[in-house]
């Protein structure tokens, strides 16, 4: 009996993986075309694709035009917003009455310690060039579905502008009114009935880390963290982030994740 292989693919977007992109992740073009080859390969033993999106309006928390200080200027990308920052009035939301909203949504993200509030490049706007699969990767994936009679199971995130979505399982905090920022569980209970979860994807620091740990958190199991293998030259890190990269793979292949190289996978 043949295994159940299933590939997850985080945020393989236009902006994260083209060197002209608003958030390129250096190494990112080439890990799409290793990606890209692996499927190829593998193509007729692939069950299911699954493929994360990251999905954003320009106004976002995440995003310049969200913030501003006294003179009314929104902050560069990259700058830190901690809630002292908020409560002293260094950086206020840009529409007043999101005041209280976001001060306690600063404040969760350091009782949860996952990240503080990042400034990002506006990136992965919806319907923009940025937001779409990289061209290499896109091509093989419309192939796999006319060829295998499959559809790619593409999963949007990151669309509440009111909270991050790193992982493409749940938000950092999850919005109560918000169906779409709690737990996917239906991606959850699909990747459960795998055998092999072949994971890749941007950014090995941020997106895919966050979904691989929140699906190992979420699976009810510890056993089944060993169905997951990270292709380690087909994620890259953000620069500057490498040591979160580095604590994820070591965290996970502590709890029985296993790793490989895109050309090796299925040999």
């Amino acid at each position: 009996m043949s295994k159940k292989v299933e590939i997850l693919a985080i945020d393989p977007q236009d902006d994260f993986c083209n060197p002209n992109g608003a958030l390129f992740v250096p190494g990112a073009d080439a890990d799409m075309s290793r990606a890209a080859a692996m499927i190829k390969r593998i193509m007729p033993r692939i069950s299911d694709i699954h493929v994360t999106l990251d999905s954003h309006h320009n106004f976002d928390v995440a995003h310049p035009m969200y913030w501003k200080d006294t003179n009314g200027n929104h902050p560069d990308p990259f700058t830190i917003i901690s809630a002292s920052d908020v409560e002293n009035g260094i950086w206020t939301p840009t529409v007043p009455s999101l005041y209280k909203r976001s001060l306690e949504y600063v404040k969760a993200l350091e009782t949860n310690q996952r990240y503080p509030l990042c400034i990002w490049p506006p990136h992965c706007i919806i319907g923009s060039k940025g937001h779409a699969v990289v061209p290499e990767l896109f091509e093989v994936l419309s192939e796999w579905e006319t060829t295998q009679t499959a559809m790619v199971d593409y999963v949007t995130k990151g669309s509440n502008v009111y909270t991050e979505h790193y992982s493409a399982v749940v938000a950092d905090c999850p919005d109560p009114s918000d169906p779409g920022t709690q737990i996917n569980t239906k991606l959850i209970n699909t990747l459960v009935q795998a055998d092999i979860i072949i994971a890749l994807g941007e950014a090995g620091s941020h997106c895919l880390s966050n979904t691989l740990m929140d699906i190992a958190n979420n699976f009810g199991d510890d056993s089944y963290i060993s169905k997951i293998v990270l292709i380690t030259d087909a994620t890259s890190p953000v620069p500057g982030f490498e040591h979160l990269q580095d604590d994820f793979i070591k965290n996970m292949t502590g709890r029985g994740m296993q790793t490989a190289l895109a050309a090796d996978i299925l040999r």
